[in-house]
């Protein structure tokens, strides 16, 4: 199955990118622990809240739409660079932000960072991974932005102790991480794709060698050449009968991803438990459980993910997570969400988003566009998944307090059901296949979507 494979030189490439998930999950969650003191220092209302939750991500919008419109001039290693600087800069601004509007024009900026590295890291990955391996190659982008949620969760259980600006201490602590993803990938290579794309076919056939072998490089390298439509690099390669189908599939699993409610667990994880009983240190312990629990089914996912494909297990996710929810409404109805019950039913959720959602997306995502238009196309489905996110993550206090919890936990369950049934009739398979297969799945007239 690796035969040929520079594995060591593949899972190091791998690895340089993902530690932009961890940046990733570390900058989304690190505001879980900070909110109960942030209400304290800024006297926020629900709505405050809200903002200071989804500051980041509407940035994250704007970063995405940033990254996909200049990655096919810059590549990807440049890009990456200048957002782990971003990352380093912004933790600092956040970190010593003087009032409220500061603090979130300095997470609006982070979010530039984040918006970036979501879609610069994926494709990375995916352009420098051997097709049998890519799935457990995408795996690695998702686990590192779990590792980078546990670290947030373990720095804020550290500090939560250590006076009123202990969430000035949780913010600064995030210039490690960003120091170490520079170093990483200024000594990583520039994707093969994308040289490839600028006409560097020497390189690109060298890296492609020290990847996979000599046999595998020339392989690729003809199937390479053979998609590249170099008149369509910009945005009208997009309305492309091929694209067409594979942008409006993105689209729809970016929405439901969110609106299933991922990051509304996730980063009111303390709030959802001290309503269930739980007081400030008891919630911010839990969260720590959480962390552990969505990487144990993180690496779950890194075994299977290219076994049995992406579209089964997206599929039992999503009806897991469903499943999950409305018991989560059962026990609101009768009078037992509380303690235990909440916490065994957010882990169960959790385990099925960590083993067959998050490393699915982020690596389907990226294989299913052609070479010439894949960073531009990837911009949407990112882009629409961080709009929706920073939709859902700013009402959630609101409908959480007004609305109920029954019926908001009713919505994200219906949500994620639906996602289930739009992968099974919409979603290929794409296991196994290089990106160029992918590609001209399709541009098959006669393709059987829902096979």
């Amino acid at each position: 199955m690796t035969e040929g494979v520079n594995l060591r030189y593949v899972i190091f490439l791998g690895c340089t990118a993902a530690l932009g998930g961890l940046l990733f999950g570390f900058d989304i969650a690190i505001i879980t622990g900070a909110g109960p003191f942030l209400i304290r220092a800024f006297s926020l209302s629900d709505f405050g809240l809200g903002w200071a939750f989804s500051s980041l991500l509407f940035g994250c919008v704007l970063g995405a739409f940033i990254a996909g419109k200049y990655t096919n001039r810059f590549g990807r290693k440049k890009p990456l660079m200048m957002v782990a600087l971003l990352f380093a800069a912004t933790s600092i601004a956040t970190a010593g932000s003087g009032g409220f509007f500061s603090f979130i024009l300095a997470r609006f900026l982070g979010g530039l960072a984040v918006g970036g590295v979501s879609l610069l890291s994926p494709m990375y990955v995916s352009e420098v991974s051997p097709p049998t391996m890519r799935g457990r190659m995408g795996t690695l982008y998702q686990m590192s932005i779990v590792v980078g949620i546990i670290v947030s969760y373990g720095i804020n259980f550290l500090l939560r102790d250590t006076g009123v600006n202990n969430w000035r201490w949780m913010f600064l602590s995030g210039v490690a991480p960003s120091a170490l993803f520079l170093l990483c990938v200024a000594l990583a290579p520039e994707s093969p794709r994308y040289l490839a794309l600028k006409g560097k076919m020497q390189e690109a056939f060298a890296l492609l060698e020290r990847i996979s072998g000599a046999k595998s490089a020339e392989f690729q390298m003809d199937e390479i050449k053979a998609t590249m439509h170099k008149e369509t690099q910009n945005w009208r390669g997009l309305l492309r009968p091929g694209v067409r189908s594979a942008l409006a599939i993105s689209i729809c699993l970016a929405i439901f991803i969110h609106v299933s409610g991922i990051n509304t667990v996730i980063d009111y994880a303390p709030l959802i438990f001290q309503s269930a009983g739980w007081n400030v240190n008891g919630a911010l312990a839990s969260t720590l459980i959480v962390g552990v629990n969505n990487l144990l089914f993180t690496l779950v996912s890194f075994w299977v993910i290219d076994k049995f494909g992406r579209k089964p297990l997206y599929i039992t996710g999503s009806m897991g997570m469903g499943l999950s929810l409305l018991a989560l409404v059962a026990t609101v109805l009768t009078g037992h969400f509380h303690g235990v019950i909440v916490l065994g039913l957010i882990l169960t959720y959790l385990a099925f988003f960590s083993a067959c959602i998050g490393p699915v997306f982020w690596t389907l995502v990226p294989e299913i566009f052609p070479n010439d238009v894949r960073g531009m196309a990837m911009s949407v489905p990112v882009l629409t998944q961080w709009v929706a996110n920073a939709l859902v993550v700013l009402l959630f206090p609101h409908a959480f307090a007004a609305i109920g919890k029954a019926p908001t936990f009713g919505f994200l369950a219906v949500m994620a059901l639906g996602q289930g049934i739009f992968t099974w009739r919409f979603v290929p398979e794409t296991k196994n296949k290089t990106l160029e297969e992918i590609e001209m799945y399709w541009s098959d007239p006669n393709r059987v979507i829902a096979s």
